[in-house]
């Protein structure tokens, strides 16, 4: 069970959907997901559970923009100090720093590429319980217009280090890392993809393939499935429009 998570990495992760009942029928199928509803004082906010453990949240889509998006949230110390690096360094601060009873202070972000993040700075609670298994999240990744800039922008919001790594001919991916490990990644997004900047949520699955099958067949979209250094992965979309990646990790996999 995690119970602490170092400044600058990632603690959880949250679905914003346009229908929540939907939402829970297709994860719920997709990966064993259950959802704690806390009552009406939530307005609508659920937990998410894998095994009867906390793996992230579920709510309304707020922001007719973003529609039905996942979000992930970073740790910080300080969020109002985090808010005041966000406006220095040109990023933008679209919610700013609130308490949510006494379980922690958080606010949303968009780095200046235009990139959604939120920052948590723990009360109560500290993030997820559950990371790295099957039905968990495993990773998170940025794909950015302006690697460089998010480097920078990073380093110094969430208090990250950084480092290029080649993943194969041509392949330089970036490592974002958090008390002493690897906690995060980024990489160019293509002109030719058409998808602007953007946080990626990876969950963890024993096998890709089926999970990526039978997102299809309960309604979601797949716009890439293929093979990585690090396993085999599938970038997919619920039937809402939500975007999010499985992958099977490789256990020899070190970058």
């Amino acid at each position: 069970m995690a119970t602490t998570f170092a400044p600058g990495a990632p603690n959880w992760v949250d679905l914003g959907t346009t229908d929540i009942a939907g939402a829970e029928a297709f994860y719920g199928s997709l990966f064993g997901w259950t959802v704690h509803d806390p009552g009406p004082a939530a307005d609508g906010h659920g937990t998410l559970l894998k095994d009867g453990k906390e793996i992230g949240g579920i709510g309304p889509a707020t922001d007719p923009a973003r529609g039905t998006s996942w979000s992930v949230s970073f740790t910080t110390d300080d969020a109002d100090a985090a808010a005041d690096r966000v406006r220095r360094d040109g990023g933008t601060v679209v919610s700013p720093p609130m308490d949510i009873t006494e379980q922690g202070r958080m606010a949303v972000f968009q780095d200046p590429a235009g990139a959604y993040f939120n920052v948590w700075q723990p009360g109560r609670h500290a993030g997820a319980e559950l990371i790295d298994a099957a039905g968990a999240l495993s990773w998170v990744e940025l794909m950015t217009d302006d690697i460089d800039e998010a480097k920078t922008f990073y380093d110094d919001v969430l208090g990250v280090s950084s480092r290029d790594v080649e993943l194969g001919p041509g392949m330089t991916y970036t490592m974002l890392q958090a008390g002493g490990r690897d906690v995060a990644g980024a990489m160019p997004i293509g002109a030719a993809v058409g998808m602007p900047p953007h946080w990626s949520a990876y969950f963890s699955v024993e096998d890709c393939d089926a999970v990526a099958d039978h997102a299809i067949d309960l309604g979601g979209q797949q716009y890439m499935r293929d093979n990585s250094p690090a396993g085999r992965l599938a970038f997919l979309a619920d039937p809402q429009g939500g975007q999010f990646c499985v992958i099977t990790p490789d256990p020899t996999f070190e970058a």
